[in-house]
């Protein structure tokens, strides 16, 4: 389909597009087209984007700004937490209105612009936003065009645009003159343009360096952490240490005559305490005897108990021939049947930024309350709804102004934190800091679920028959504020959990994967790429099993059971391109080993050979190549850059990092004792390869996740022969293969 018919198809009205006047600074301008076809992407959006879609509110969607200065502000609704969407975003506008890179800025969008900020997730910010900002920069474009023919006395026809000026029989005019010199009631809007095809752009396709880059250089203060209003006091709040625990009362007497307490705050679900400082608000806190009430003392042999295959309720997610059947006896005959579990614990998001909020309540003579929210999150809109809800508001009186973020991850998918900011603040009429302190932060985590797998199949004549998928999981999407309970319902099983759990080898005649569901005790939610590495582990380990005991290529044998269809042809390519970037058949040096996994997310598929050793009883990973084909590559660079973040992640999580539950607490609670990659265990080469089999871009942030636990695992037992089918991944005295 051509850009212009492309265009045609989703274009908008003009009553879409809205326009507003901005006092001494330019105009404001934006669409709420994207609330159309809300059926047709309502599954899809809830799956991939963490919501249905946008929706109109009061007022219009004020997505762009004009300076006098001829800057362009796009208020984005994604938010930038280190994954460069304000740099693509940045280039994608820059494109279509024709201005130079360095004259757009890109700000994270407040609520009260009505934007309508979408949760930042799902890998889809770039994806998402590809034919929807194109559009909205296009008919911007013209509009300013139209209007400089009127103000230059000039046909319009006759008229260019070139950085941002637009010329035309020896006249011009800078889109900030144009928009200087015109009332709301003058812009006229176009019908939909036809949009540039991609071999016109100038900076879609190249590695622009990030437009946040210099602030986060020089230290800027641009974090939530970094967040304050004036006449700020800080805030603490009393959080449970045990799984379960139910606020009961609290006796706050110590607490409310210590230095600096302005006011204990005791709410029918929390108590905390605001003061003068910090310190004094924790050491307040620490004196608050709060008490709770836990019916059971879990233990992690309770929760692995739970987590079984078996166990809790089964939802069949796909299904192709008779693979049920195939693989339902127990094989002892004729020895073909091959089985293997694998397990992955639970996991912390562990990000640097631990979660807090700055909140104003401010009381307006004769008027209704209004509330600002300084915080990093990755759901501005239903931060907004839930503090709203709490203080018996509007959601109008309540503005969210996201801050970057010190890393995400699914972790600012939840933000209660901000309601209590909000109560703390009312209470004593002044703006106030609140933060969860590091310990805090670990044991209140929204987890990565844990999961058990048991995988089967049976060979025929050195090719997969039959192969099925079982995995247990705690759940990912459901009960987080984004799925409705009717969903659930409807779906059965939870898509996050079963994110990465499907046969993607669709060679295979008869296939089939289940998902048990389990309600664990704690919260688990959304961490990065969801049930994907989990999954990919499992499988790939597995595939990697079987063609063992076919006696064949580990990579050759994935080839040969890729259907020919899009989705296996995309697949054949990176893994080719894997294979022949690593020199696969070359294999390692002495004391090392090659090890393969491939996977798909969210349309988006990678494959990755890592090369490992054994040093001093641990895993080294020295080198990993990545082949990924996210469609069009809007900047190569932060592909890039992606990929490396989310393999190093992998691997950390595939490697070392591990919550456990003790005596009813989930632990460790600390950095250290909670072990991570650092810095010396980082690969010393992630060699990545990008592949662009499509027109338009596609999932970039979570895709890269999914291989490395896998690939790790099969280079170690191609290297030690030893099978290891838990995480993290340890070597052990004896063969376990």
């Amino acid at each position: 389909m051509s850009e212009a018919k492309k265009a045609k198809k989703s274009g908008f009205g003009r009553r879409k597009f809205l326009v507003g006047a901005a006092t001494g600074v330019g105009v404001i301008l934006g669409a709420g087209y994207l609330s159309r076809d809300l059926g047709r992407r309502y599954m899809a959006g809830m799956i991939h984007n963490l919501e249905p879609s946008y929706n109109n509110e009061a007022g219009p969607n004020l997505w762009f700004e004009i300076t006098a200065e001829n800057r362009v502000i796009l208020h984005s609704p994604k938010v930038e937490m280190g994954q460069g969407v304000f740099t693509g975003l940045a280039q994608i506008a820059a494109d279509e209105l024709e201005v130079p890179i360095e004259n757009m800025e890109v700000v994270h969008a407040a609520t009260d612009r009505h934007v309508d900020p979408r949760s930042t997730g799902g890998s889809d910010s770039i994806a998402g936003l590809w034919n929807p900002l194109r559009e909205l920069s296009a008919t911007l474009r013209e509009m300013l065009k139209s209007r400089a023919a009127e103000l230059l006395d000039v046909e319009r026809s006759a008229l260019t645009v070139d950085a941002g000026v637009i010329s035309g029989a020896g006249k011009s005019m800078t889109y900030g003159e144009v928009v200087a010199q015109t009332q709301e009631s003058e812009w006229v809007v176009p019908d939909p343009p036809p949009l540039k095809d991609v071999s016109e752009y100038r900076y879609v396709g190249r590695p622009i360096a990030r437009v946040d880059l210099q602030d986060k250089v020089l230290g800027s203060p641009i974090f939530g952490f970094d967040a304050a209003l004036p006449d700020m006091l800080y805030g603490a709040v009393v959080r449970p240490d045990k799984i379960g625990a139910t606020f009961l009362g609290a006796d706050t007497s110590a607490a409310e005559g210590m230095p600096g307490v302005v006011k204990v705050v005791e709410e029918p679900d929390f108590v905390g305490v605001v003061a003068e400082s910090q310190i004094q608000a924790e050491a307040a806190k620490k004196a608050i005897r709060a008490r709770w009430q836990v019916d059971r003392n879990w233990q992690q042999a309770d929760i692995e108990a739970m987590l079984k295959v078996g166990e809790g309720t089964a939802f069949e997610i796909q299904k192709a021939g008779d693979a049920e059947d195939l693989l339902s006896a127990d094989g002892s005959a004729d020895g073909d049947l091959i089985t293997a579990e694998y397990s992955s614990p639970i996991g912390a998001h562990a990000q640097m930024e631990p979660n807090g909020t700055v909140a104003y309540v401010e009381t307006k003579q004769g008027a209704d309350d209004q509330v600002t929210i300084l915080i990093s999150t990755q759901v501005a809109k239903i931060t907004r709804r839930e503090v709203a809800e709490r203080l018996g508001l509007d959601e109008r009186q309540v503005n969210v102004k996201t801050t970057f973020l010190g890393g995400g991850f699914g972790r600012r998918l939840h933000t209660p934190n901000a309601m209590q900011a909000a109560v703390l603040s009312k209470a004593v009429g002044r703006p106030v800091k609140c933060f969860f302190d590091r310990k805090e932060e670990f044991q209140n985590d929204t987890f990565r679920p844990p999961t058990h797998h048991v995988l089967k199949a049976r060979l025929n004549g050195g090719r997969i028959e039959a192969l099925e998928h079982h995995v247990s999981s705690g759940d990912v999407a459901f009960g987080s504020p984004f799925i409705p309970e009717l969903m659930e319902t409807v779906l059965g099983a939870d898509l996050g959990a079963w994110r990465g759990g499907m046969i993607q080898y669709r060679g295979i005649p008869h296939h089939r994967a289940v998902s048990w569901r389990v309600k664990l005790p704690f919260a688990t939610s959304w961490w990065r790429s969801l049930g994907l590495l989990a999954n990919t582990f499992a499988i790939e380990s597995f595939i990697d099993e079987l063609a063992e005991k076919a006696g064949a290529d580990p990579v050759q044998f994935r080839l040969d059971h890729l259907a020919d269809d899009e989705a296996g042809r995309r697949m054949r390519g990176v893994i080719e391109a894997a294979r022949d970037r690593a020199r696969w058949a070359e294999g390692a040096g002495e004391g090392r080993a090659l090890g393969f996994a491939a996977s798909t997310d969210a349309g988006t598929p990678a494959a990755q050979v890592v090369e490992v050793s054994v040093e001093r009883g641990e895993i080294k990973v020295h080198r990993v190549v990545c082949a990924m084909d996210p469609g069009l590559a809007v900047n190569p660079d932060q592909i890039r850059a992606q990929c490396e973040g989310a393999i190093i992640m992998g691997q950390s999580a595939s490697l070392y990092e591990e919550m456990t539950v003790e005596d009813g607490a989930l632990t460790p609670t600390i950095y250290g004792a909670y072990r991570m990659a650092l810095m010396r265990d980082a690969p010393k080469e992630i060699d990545v390869v990008i592949l662009e089999s499509t027109d338009e871009p596609g999932a970039v942030g979570e895709p890269p996740l999914g291989p490395i636990g896998a690939a790790i695992a099969n280079g170690v037992f191609k290297l030690t022969g030893q099978r290891l089918r838990s995480l993290p991944l340890r070597i052990a005295s004896t063969n376990q293969g």
